[in-house]
């Protein structure tokens, strides 16, 4: 029996689309308000390149003063302070530097990507809420920056145990300024119901760019929407979209785009394979309209009906295989060119993911719609390569870089004999007492704590190079795509932020923009000059945030042979980029060996979005203890006489001892693993 029209009328109101949500005129204010939020973002990668623009405020003019008698300067007719003729030669610098061919064509193909994007995005969206293409374009002319009015740089808010979810919303506000809009006023269950829309339209660009994240992030914050219900529908998205792929049929579909695939690649690097990419588990076969059916049904408590979301979603509601290559192979392990170009240098490299086991592929109630990557700096003992990363939340997909365990292990175990040498100890009183940090970059150490140098310098020199090698590494990986087509943020501190640093200066040689959301570097031992941060800067779409401490002697004292007429960028500002965000945390590290301790308190401190505040509470516990710890074996060695001749011998034997222990316990440790697979 056919269905009456009044039925057929209520079905079709029930099947919501772009068009029936919002009226004529409010789907043209979406377009400039999408619009004027592109223009925005275009203007932060011009600001990059120019010259004129830092990240420190402009000295002002001096004030001309006129007497009653003449209109004369009282400080001279066109003399200029030392400030500004300071600031004069760093404008001639930056005009240099940014008019070098290379820099030109940094900024030129940064752009080019995106203005594909927004492209791409304006003319989806006007299909999709019915808007004539004179209608789009008229909308494109009329956007302006203007619209955005906040747009200074954002202050560090702290995020702590205590704080409340409309506290760390708000925190973040000003991170991703709102744009003027009268969709601002509708009422919030329809605002909540056009995000959600939006996230779905983004996706059926059958990718999820660091772009498209930092645009949905302005269109919340624009609406008036809490940035936690963005987050909390990338996972029910993501959630649902792996449970419609079960129901989908690929077989065909997976033939014809591994044809395709091997005429055409995205990005023409070739230098590594992921096994177990592009397809996730599909099973049985369904019509597009029962796909829509599946789809609508484990997306109905978004708000949208079946046919709304398929629609929205385009090609992604009928594929598995677009899903597939969507969420990526993660834990799977990477073959091919890639490893073997590196095999000698880099020796162990591997995403573990923190939920679930490491020994398989994630599961699906633990995949999400980004990526968060931690990277550890050095280790004492193998659980380091995942516990400063515990503080991440569930937000994202969360994996620690598991790379150079050898390396690493030794530089820990280095660096803890140095630290609790009586050496250091007497040597640290003296640099307390110059009170003139820069002294020590000039290699005026005290004699006591040269004489043990060796036992951490060799550690970290090699530590350093393999650190530059994986992080080569690990920009193949994601241009190849590991983490499959969803933007990922990078956190690290020590060598595992120089490692973050040479992988972002890969991606911006190779011009690999839109893979990477946001970055934390914390304790960098690497430059701070402006040229190497501008071409991060370049390929980071979102925050890209220098944590630093003039408190952290040993990572001067490491750095003090490298070259450091750039400054170091884990003991001082990263200057006169735009968009980066220098945070001092001299009052919370006391220490280069406590950076993996407080990634949780630096993450709170920065107001990063997706932090774990009962794991951060549990970090906070641990290292009230270490300070107690640490003060009782300052107060042994305060009277002690330093012989660093018989103390270096010592600690060499020490070292060699702990590090003998180590790999002996990681070969036996291997050797069980293999006859557990054999049996």
């Amino acid at each position: 029996m056919a269905p009456s029209t009044a039925e057929a009328g209520s079905a079709k109101a029930h099947e919501k689309d772009l068009s029936q949500i919002l009226t004529p005129e409010e789907c043209v204010e979406l377009t400039l308000l999408i619009a004027n939020i592109a223009e925005v973002m275009e203007k932060q990668i011009q600001d990059t390149f120019d010259a004129s623009i830092t990240s420190k405020p402009q000295p002002q003019q001096t004030p001309q003063i006129k007497t009653k008698n003449s209109d004369i300067d009282a400080s001279g007719p066109t003399k200029e302070t030392e400030e500004e003729q300071k600031a004069q030669k760093l404008r001639e610098k930056r005009e240099k530097e940014l008019s070098a061919p290379k820099m030109l064509e940094l900024k030129r193909e940064a752009l080019q990507f995106f203005y594909e994007w927004r492209g791409s995005v304006i003319v989806r969206v006007g299909v999709v809420v019915n808007n004539p293409k004179e209608v789009v374009d008229k909308q494109k002319k009329k956007a302006s920056v203007e619209a955005t009015p906040n747009t200074a740089p954002p202050r560090p808010k702290t995020i702590r145990s205590t704080t409340n979810i409309e506290e760390a919303d708000a925190a973040l506000v000003e991170l991703y300024p709102p744009t003027s809009t009268p969709l601002c006023s509708l009422p919030k269950d329809r605002r909540v119901l056009l995000l959600n829309a939006m996230l779905l339209l983004l996706l059926s660009l059958e990718n999820y760019v660091a772009h498209s994240r930092i645009l949905l992030l302005h269109i919340s914050t624009s609406l008036h929407l809490p940035l936690h219900i963005l987050a909390e529908q990338e996972v029910k998205v993501a959630q649902s979209l792996l449970e419609a792929a079960k129901q989908m049929s690929g077989n065909k579909e997976t033939e014809k785009r591994s044809d395709e695939n091997k005429v055409a690649h995205r990005w023409k690097v070739g230098l590594a394979s992921v096994a177990g990419a592009a397809v996730i588990g599909i099973t049985g076969g369904l019509a597009a309209p029962l796909v829509a059916a599946a789809i609508g049904t484990v997306m109905g408590g978004l708000g949208l009906g079946a046919t709304a979301a398929a629609g929205l979603l385009g090609a992604l509601a009928e594929s598995g295989v677009i899903i597939g290559s969507l969420f990526g192979a993660y834990g799977g392990r990477m073959t091919g060119k890639m490893m073997d170009a590196y095999a000698k240098e880099v020796q162990d490299f591997a995403f573990l993911p923190l939920r679930g086991s490491k020994h398989r592929e994630p599961q699906p109630q633990d995949r999400r719609l980004r990526v968060t990557i931690g990277v550890s700096g050095w280790l004492t003992q193998k659980e380091d390569v995942i516990n400063p990363w515990r503080v991440l939340g569930h937000e994202s997909e969360v994996f620690a870089l598991r790379w150079e365990l050898e390396a690493l292990s030794k530089l820990g175990t280095s660096m803890e004999a140095v630290v609790k040498s009586a050496a250091w100890t007497v040597a640290k009183r003296e640099i307390i007492a110059r009170t003139i940090f820069s002294s020590l970059l000039n290699a005026l150490w005290p004699i006591a704590l040269l004489k043990v140098s060796k036992i951490v310098d060799n550690p970290f020199s090699v530590a350093k190079n393999r650190a530059d090698k994986a992080g080569l590494v690990l920009a193949d990986a994601l241009i190849n795509k590991a983490q499959g087509e969803r933007p990922v943020t990078l956190i690290g501190y020590s060598l595992g932020a120089r490692l973050i640093y040479s992988c972002l200066m890969s991606l911006a040689e190779r011009r690999a923009f839109g893979l990477v959301e946001s970055v934390v570097l914390m304790g960098a031992p690497a430059p701070s000059d402006a040229a190497h941060w501008r071409a991060m800067r370049s390929v980071v779409a979102g925050r890209l945030v220098n944590v630093y401490s003039e408190n952290d002697y040993i990572l001067a004292f490491l750095y003090r042979t490298s070259s450091i007429q750039y400054g170091v960028a884990g003991l001082q500002e990263a200057r006169d980029v735009p968009g980066i965000e220098n945070v001092n945390v001299s009052d919370l590290v006391s220490g280069h060996l406590r950076y993996q301790y407080l990634c949780g308190s630096i993450l709170g401190k920065i107001g990063f979005e997706n932090i774990d505040l009962v794991e951060a509470s549990k970090e906070e516990e641990t290292i009230t203890l270490l300070d107690e710890e640490e003060k009782r074996e300052q107060e042994k060695k305060v009277d002690e006489k330093v012989n660093p001749e018989a103390e270096a011998i010592d600690m060499e034997k020490e070292v060699k001892r702990k590090t003998d222990l180590t790999l002996m316990q990681r070969a036996t440790e291997k050797l069980r693993l293999k006859k557990d697979t054999k049996g």
